[in-house]
């Protein structure tokens, strides 16, 4: 039985799906294991949030638009690659 997304695909073509499926894992597993990491209990010096001062800006927002950048460059690029393995526009 086969997959719809593997119908009418050759060789070559059912190894371009499992290489970007195993590509795919890989990169999500790589983002997700640091976040899975981190502690949500604060540390020996309390919660360095709002030191001091009333509930504030939680974060670095700086490194915040710089994932979002990364992230947006990362589907743009992928965008490509895949339109570029799959032979571009067809009329």
């Amino acid at each position: 039985m086969t997959t719809p997304t593997t119908v009418g695909l050759g060789a070559s073509g059912r190894l371009r799906v499992v290489v970007a499926t195993a590509g795919a894992v890989l990169l999500l597993l790589a983002i997700t294991v640091p976040a899975l990491a981190a502690s949500p209990t604060p540390g020996p010096g309390g919660d360095p949030r709002s030191p001091g001062q009333g509930p504030g800006l939680v974060g670095d927002p700086a490194f915040a638009i710089l994932a979002v950048a990364l992230i947006a460059a990362g589907a743009i690029l992928a965008t490509l690659v895949y339109v570029r393995l799959t032979g571009g526009r067809r009329s």
